[in-house]
Order: C-alpha cells, then sequence, then structure tokens
C-alpha cells in the first residue's frame, strides 16, 4: 500500500522536470536587425542584471540602472565579457546560465553600431 503514493511523487517529481531553451522551444530566428537600446538592450537587462547592479549597493560597483552606466561598462568591455563567460571577466549572470545566444547577439550588436540611445 506505501508503494503507491511513493510511486504516484516519483511520476510527478519526473514530470515536472524540463529542460527549457529559449532557441529550441520557439524555434525563431535572432533577428539583429533593428537592435535598440530601449527595447532589446534594457528588457535584457531587466531580466538579468538589475536585481544585482542598481542601487547603493551595486555587487562590485557596476551599475546598470540607467543608460549612461550600462554605457559606461559596455565601453569598458565588461559588458560583453562577462555576458559572454570569456576568460578574464566574471561570468554573468552570477549563479546562473549563460544568457540565451540571441540576447548576447542583440547586445554585441548594440555595441558594435556604436551604444546608441534609441
Amino acid at each position: 500500500m506505501k508503494l503507491i503514493p511513493v510511486t504516484l511523487l516519483f511520476i510527478a517529481l519526473l514530470s515536472s522536470c524540463t529542460y527549457n531553451k529559449e532557441e529550441l522551444l520557439y524555434n525563431n530566428t535572432c533577428d539583429t536587425s533593428n537592435v535598440k537600446y530601449s527595447v532589446q538592450v534594457t528588457n535584457t537587462i531587466a531580466a538579468n542584471c538589475i536585481g544585482c547592479h542598481s542601487g547603493a549597493s551595486a555587487s562590485g560597483g557596476i551599475m546598470l540602472d540607467d543608460f549612461t552606466n550600462v554605457r559606461a561598462v559596455a565601453v569598458s568591455g565588461k559588458l560583453l565579457g562577462a555576458i559572454t563567460h570569456s576568460p578574464g571577466y566574471r561570468a554573468m549572470p552570477d549563479f546562473s546560465p549563460k544568457l540565451p545566444e540571441c540576447r548576447i547577439a542583440e547586445i554585441r550588436t548594440w555595441i558594435r553600431n556604436g551604444m546608441l540611445n534609441n
């Protein structure tokens, strides 16, 4: 009798396991032809960075709460180095998986296009 509840619990736990990789789930192409700071860059930063990198106690002293601060970190190379997990940079987001390649490509494109406040 005790075997049935244990079996049901095991099945419930097993069925809750998922592997969600954005590129595989939505199978869409990454369009970097019209990357804007106000859309793609701020959305990615808000979803993945701002929790630790804003306010008086910003982690590592790196502020990403407005355009001027984001641009300064991008100019230094730290933004792209951190999100691409490049050697010599602390991999970000901290304690989380690497950002999806499309999000990285959008930020890379924004940097290559001159880091406009658009």
